[in-house]
């Protein structure tokens, strides 16, 4: 059974600090892209991040470039998000999704369409 558990959500102050983790488990990590996606009430599912689980590459939505870090740990099967500089407009719910590399996806990393296994969501909320 694929697995995604997101976690490492809570409450912070604005320019505070958060690091989220995404488990794995149920499928062959090391040919992936996994991403985490946030949800703003009101608000579309946006993509925040990936990182292939192949080479590591990464990419950033413009809206948290130079704040947020994803990185990668194939031994665990995890991958994490550094947020820092927390922002009100952050507070969301993040989820972290997987798909498999199959052929370039620089153009579309954020299109949630493409992503097959979801984990559940973890809560950050950033106050002013």
């Amino acid at each position: 059974e694929v697995q995604l558990q997101a976690s490492g959500g809570g409450l912070v102050q604005a320019g505070g600090s958060l690091r989220l983790s995404c488990a794995t488990s149920g499928f062959g990590f090391d040919d992936y892209v996994i991403a985490w996606f946030r949800q703003a009430p009101g608000k579309e599912r946006e993509g925040v991040s990936c990182i292939s689980t192949s080479d590591g590459s990464t990419y950033y939505a413009d809206s948290v470039k130079g704040r947020f870090t994803i990185s990668r740990d194939n031994a665990k099967r995890t991958v994490d998000l550094q947020m820092n500089n927390l922002k009100s407009e952050d507070t969301a719910v993040y989820y972290c999704a997987a798909m498999v590399i199959a052929g370039p996806y620089g153009d579309r990393w954020s299109n949630r369409a493409i992503y097959r296994y979801w984990g559940q969501g973890t809560l950050v909320t950033v106050s002013s």
